[in-house]
């Protein structure tokens, strides 16, 4: 990283057509697992980010792990029990969100092996029963209509198993998951033609071209079309050193990969169930600013790609490896384990406030990156987004940025503020430090630390010309930065 300070400009006619901003990343967010969701702090903190951020969905695994119990042997006999789900799924109905439900993993009384994966033992193996595994699908499935009914299930995507595609979740092979997929998709149409199935959930946009020609060949029904891809995927493995995974990621790697994925779709829904900027469960990019300026940049540049985008994850509360109890410890939530939004959740803030609509940018630089939105006509307000934004081990400085925002002759600016993140700014790890590091923080320092993640207004100089807005302002390197407007009539 360098000290120099040179200049980008940047311009926008804010009385020029808009176009779309659909902002998928909305559509849902990942979690750990289905256990997880029966706890008080999960809850709370989702539907706190739902009402932050505007979640219509949120995906986990598990949910015919044992722990569940929604297959176990007892007696000899299966003992089905849905009442864990009904509590999960009552209260997302309860907060305005829906589940993204994934059918994993292989209950132990149907497993053909002892083969597990996380510390919550989730097991790998295919069932030694194809149609024992399609019996407990339809009686689950049908619970669900008969609880919720078919229009409730009928919004909700069914996904089967998570990435088969490697070995560390499925001992099987390609042809042993396109079965299992088969025998879903077929147990779940039984119930009702009306309800969603898709896949191949595959990591890395993995297995794409086959699972589509396999269905298309067998008459297999799939409604959607869902896959996972990670930054760091083009380069090692899930535990090797992400700087440099990161340094040697291709520039636009996850919209070429969207893009492709795409193509293949069509005009069925593509839906990438996780991604984050790392695939690193204990990365220290995920609580800082980095974080929120790389993810801000991926979601923009997908947002005419994919229909949903869905982060993983929401929350550090997650169990994968084993349960954290560091305040801060690289994890991949959005929120702490306090629920202290870190500086991605803020950025989202400030990304949902662009609102559905659009107008196109002009201008040019390697790290700077400027968003407007459309508002409306009579809107009091306008608002930007602006990114400073580098991958490790690549140039970066502060950014003095100038930007031009021409409007309608019948109004002119009352006021510009700016909200920064940065190492400086909405930094509650920082601030963590700050005040000692404390393994269990205390709810007072709980709450200063939400309050050290708040991102606030200051005022910016501007200058008023001719129907003509002009801003400078200097951008520290990997902020996430948002202007507000007010307009009055002139």
């Amino acid at each position: 990283m360098t000290d120099s300070v040179s200049n980008a400009r940047f311009a926008a006619d804010l009385t020029a057509p808009s176009r779309a901003l659909r902002q998928p990343w909305q559509w849902c967010v990942g979690s750990g697992h289905a256990t997880l969701a029966l706890r008080a702090d999960w809850q709370a903190q989702l539907a706190q980010a739902q009402r932050d951020l505007g979640f219509k969905y949120v995906r986990f695994h598990g949910i015919l792990d044992d722990d569940m119990g929604t297959l176990i042997c007892q007696n000899d006999q299966p003992l089905y029990s849905f009442f864990n789900t009904d509590r999960i799924f009552d209260f997302l109905l309860s907060i305005n969100m829906k589940p993204v439900v994934e059918l994993s993993f292989m209950p132990r009384t149907l497993s053909s092996g002892g083969d597990i994966v996380f510390h919550y033992q989730g097991n790998i193996t295919p069932p030694k029963d194809l149609d024992a595994w399609a019996e407990l699908i339809r009686r689950l499935v049908s619970h669900w209509v008969e609880r919720y009914g078919i229009d409730e299930v009928a919004s909700w995507p069914m996904e089967c198993w998570n990435e088969p595609n490697l070995k560390a979740f499925w001992t099987g092979d390609q042809a042993d998951y396109f079965a299992l997929y088969r025998a879903t998709a077929q147990a779940i149409k039984q119930v009702d033609a009306r309800l969603q199935v898709g896949g191949p959930v595959t990591a890395g946009n993995g297995w794409l071209d086959d699972f589509t020609a396999y269905c298309k060949r067998k008459d297999v029904p799939f409604d959607f079309v869902s896959t996972h891809y990670y930054p760091t995927d083009p380069f090692g493995a899930i535990d090797s050193d992400t700087i440099t995974q990161l340094e040697h990621s291709p520039p636009g790697v996850m919209r070429q990969r969207a893009s492709e994925a795409r193509a293949v779709a069509g005009t069925l829904p593509l839906y990438y169930t996780e991604w984050s900027i790392s695939s690193n469960p204990r990365d220290p990019f995920h609580d800082s600013s980095f974080a929120a300026a790389l993810a801000t940049r991926i979601v923009m540049s997908v947002d005419d790609v994919v229909d949903g985008y869905s982060y993983w994850t929401f929350t550090d509360i997650f169990e994968e490896n084993y349960f954290p109890s560091a305040p801060f410890h690289g994890g991949f939530g959005m929120m702490n384990l306090y629920g202290v939004p870190k500086p991605i959740y803020r950025a989202m803030q400030m990304l949902r406030a662009l609102g559905d609509r659009q107008i196109d940018v002009t201008g040019e630089h390697a790290t700077v990156a400027v968003w407007v939105g459309a508002g409306t006509e009579a809107s009091p307000s306008s608002r930007v987004v602006l990114i400073n934004q580098a991958l490790p081990r690549h140039p970066i400085a502060a950014e003095q940025v100038t930007l031009r925002l021409s409007h309608a002759s019948g109004r002119k600016p009352r006021a510009v503020t700016l909200k920064r993140i940065d190492a400086e700014h909405a930094n509650p790890e920082r601030a963590w430090h700050e005040m000692g590091a404390p393994a269990y923080p205390s709810q007072a320092q709980v709450a200063a630390l939400v309050s050290a993640s708040e991102v606030a207004s200051e005022p910016v100089p501007f200058e008023a010309g001719e129907s003509v807005l002009t801003v400078r302002l200097t951008l520290a390197p990997q902020s996430v930065n948002q202007l507000d407007i007010q307009w009055m009539d002139a």
